[in-house]
């Protein structure tokens, strides 16, 4: 269902893309226009993805900071999970983004080519998102070639990916976004990338990732998003991956967010499935929350 960047390939891999790099940063803004001036306090803005935050660095904070809540045995889950992975043998990794664009070609031409591979890859299984981007190599995928190519014929070539009709129209528009405004290249920060027709967070993060080699956050599909609530990662149940993601950065180093992905892709793809998950031969049977145990 998800594309995904292995955790050791996903490093080489952008640094072919493009040397630039991108960090997202998203801020929330409180308005006190209009209130009575004795009510007008200063808030605490959070802002995501932006070193120092909440750690008390500021000088003049002497308050002691509360311990940061972690899921209950998470470590041994995580190197059990990296071991089941080990021999890198599930879709993800076989027909994942990292293997769909042409190495060969153009870093412009390469990350353009991963942002459609990444914009395919929804609601789609690796082996169907691979081939389409293959039809799509040969008969030559750029900006030009897309923006030059009818609506059917793109059509064709791109089916059956999941919901084909709406992502011919997407990647239309998105493409012909990309020549006006960014000359034909990829924006480098997440706020811009979601603004692409077609473009969800998920896809944002994995594109900042393998094209512009910079980590701005998780990116949580519906693999990622079931596992984490199954292990009880998340202090409460998350009913949407976005959800998931902001609780998941609230508490995981930031030194594996490159790696989550990957990792939980590849294990919800061969045991921890959706239906009937292979709980018998997971290594996590006895300290998983959710485990069927026999």
């Amino acid at each position: 269902m998800c594309a995904a960047v292995s955790a050791g390939g996903g490093r080489a891999a952008a640094r072919r893309l493009g040397r630039a790099r991108g960090t997202a940063g998203v801020s929330q803004v409180h308005s006190t226009a209009g209130l009575p001036r004795r009510s007008r306090r200063r808030k605490s803005i959070a802002i995501a993805y932006e070193s120092g935050q909440g750690d008390g660095a500021e000088q003049g904070t002497s308050e002691p900071q509360r311990p940061r809540w972690e899921p209950r045995d998470w470590r041994q889950q995580l190197e059990h999970i990296r071991e089941m992975r080990r021999s890198r043998d599930a879709p993800v990794d076989e027909m994942g983004v990292e293997r769909c664009y042409d190495s060969s070609a153009p870093p412009q031409v390469m990350r353009y080519q991963v942002l459609l591979s990444l914009m395919l890859s929804s609601q789609t299984k690796d082996q169907v998102t691979s081939a389409a981007m293959l039809r799509l190599r040969q008969h030559g995928l750029t900006v030009d070639s897309i923006l030059q190519m009818d609506d059917a014929t793109l059509g064709q070539i791109i089916y059956p990916v999941g919901f084909w009709r709406n992502k011919v129209k997407y990647i239309k528009q998105t493409t012909a976004i990309l020549k006006e405004k960014y000359g034909g290249d990829i924006p480098r920060t997440v706020e811009e990338l979601v603004q692409l027709p077609g473009v969800g967070p998920k896809m944002a993060h994995l594109a900042m990732n393998i094209a512009w080699d910079s980590v701005s956050g998780i990116a949580v599909d519906t693999h990622v998003h079931r596992i984490t609530n199954r292990l009880k990662w998340v202090k409460k149940e998350t009913r949407h991956p976005e959800e998931t993601r902001v609780a998941l950065e609230d508490w995981l180093p930031r030194d594996l967010w490159r790696e989550i992905n990957w990792l939980l892709v590849g294990f919800g793809q061969q045991t921890c499935l959706p239906v009937n998950p292979r709980c018998n031969e997971c290594l996590n049977q006895d300290i998983c929350p959710a485990a069927k145990r026999q």
